[in-house]
């Protein structure tokens, strides 16, 4: 089948979130100080000023710059890891009533996710995935014949059986994150950008403040949320964080009446529908994992994550070995970070992913010869060896906390995380049981490895 846009190279502009202004006077002290302005982070220092403490929330570049506006945009329940269940149910709930709750909007729509089954096997997968919700009420079902192709209008996907989740939607990336740093300022968090967090300082033993590239600030809790900075930050204040980065591609098309309006994701191809009448459209299952020096030091850890999804993986060795083998992995707070050297994480996009993405979606989907691809891009994905986040206080430095390794789920997930964080730094009871995400799981002897849920 022939590809409309063969210069693809022309087309990798990232995405431009929605811009947020800095404050531009940095606090002395506050009560807690969230490192990263992406979702996570802005949800919680969102719910942490709803609940009258102060906050400072901390970006080293632009609010959203990096993976939270580079992700697919879903808010799902569909196929998550067991364990996420119960807090992404949090998160729906959340998502409901978001665009009130900031007077802003985020383009939440509850227009409903496919996974589609391409044979018996993933027929079975599906159905046992689904006793994870029984008695949920989320409205999943198995749909096939003409109600599949009511849903996917016009496909010629070949999948016969899908798994429908009816409740689940959809939002854009570049507005969400954006919408919630702003109404975190609107209930008085300082908003700072263009401004790192180099590290923590600790009295007693436990967080009595950061310094900034701006100076210092006192306070009594530091969340990190770095997403893909994460384990670089806490290895400097002596915390080891298993996470690894994975890349992921994405496109997205020109305006299209014509087209599917759940979202869809199959072993090919996976497509939703954008506010702007397009559609973003990436791989159905493969991810591009860039050898890096951190490959060695964590491979042991992550070798059940790796056995497990070998066939979605493609390891290559890149630039970007050579990129992390000259970072700092430990400085002072005087010294200029690597945080402050790479602004926002801006990572080409694979081609042979593009290319067979929008091939397979438009062989799946005839209507979208009619649209454009008008933009592609990547972005870094955060994952931890069992591809469940880290939502935890660290056990060894009381008042400092970490928000990471949400391993391409974050997005959905990102308002119910950020209330949990914000219940464990408040020290309320957990809107969900946290231990699944704690990070001391890694040391204390659990089994730690991806549970794929059937």
């Amino acid at each position: 089948m022939p590809v409309r846009v063969t210069l693809y190279d022309l087309l990798m502009t990232a995405p431009k979130p929605t811009p947020v202004e800095s404050e531009l006077a940095l606090p002395k002290a506050v009560d807690v100080v969230v490192i990263g302005g992406g979702i996570i982070g802005t949800s919680t220092a969102l719910e942490l000023a709803e609940r009258g403490a102060s906050v400072l929330l901390c970006e080293k570049g632009q609010i959203a710059a990096e993976q939270s506006s580079r992700n697919w945009g879903w808010v799902r329940l569909g196929m998550r890891d067991p364990r996420e269940i119960p807090l992404m149910q949090e998160a729906l709930r959340i998502w409901q009533s978001l665009d009130e709750r900031l007077g802003r909007k985020t383009g939440y729509t509850q227009s409903g996710i496919l996974f589609g089954a391409s044979g018996k096997r993933d027929i079975g997968n599906l159905k046992r995935w689904m006793q994870h919700v029984e008695g949920l009420q989320t409205g999943a079902r198995m749909v096939s014949g003409d109600e599949l192709a009511d849903l996917l209008h016009g496909h010629q996907t070949g999948l016969e059986t899908a798994l429908f989740m009816p409740q689940e939607g959809r939002a854009e990336p570049q507005w969400v994150a954006p919408a919630i740093a702003e109404a975190a300022r609107a209930r008085s968090a300082v908003v700072m950008t263009q401004c790192a967090v180099r590290s923590v300082e600790t009295k007693d033993g436990r967080i009595s403040g950061v310094f900034t590239e701006r100076g210092k600030v006192n306070c009594k809790h530091v969340v990190l949320a770095g997403g893909a900075w994460s384990r670089l930050f806490a290895g400097n204040a002596g915390i080891e964080l298993p996470q690894l980065k994975i890349l992921n591609t994405v496109l997205r098309t020109s305006p299209l009446q014509e087209g599917p309006g759940p979202a869809l994701w199959s072993d090919d191809f996976a497509i939703r529908k954008r506010a702007d009448g397009g559609y973003s459209i990436a791989s159905g299952h493969e991810n591009t994992v860039d050898i890096v020096p951190d490959s060695f030091r964590l491979a042991r850890q992550f070798l059940p994550a790796f056995a497990l999804e070998w066939k979605s993986l493609r390891f290559r060795l890149s630039k970007r070995w050579a990129i992390e083998a000259r970072q700092d992995r430990s400085w002072l707070p005087t010294d200029v970070t690597p945080f402050e050297k790479c602004r926002i994480l801006d990572p080409e996009p694979s081609q042979r992913d593009l290319r067979q993405a929008w091939a397979s979606a438009c062989k799946g989907f005839p209507a979208l010869l009619n649209a454009e691809v008008i933009q592609s891009w990547a972005g870094m994905i955060d994952v931890t060896p069992d591809a469940i986040p880290v939502i935890s206080g660290v056990d060894e430095l009381p008042g400092m906390y970490i928000a990471t390794g949400f391993s391409g789920h974050g997005f959905g997930i990102g308002p119910g995380a950020g209330r949990l964080m914000a219940d464990l730094v408040a020290e309320t009871t957990p809107c969900v049981d946290p231990a699944a995400f704690r990070l001391s799981r890694f040391t204390d002897g659990s089994k730690v490895r991806p549970d794929p849920g059937y």
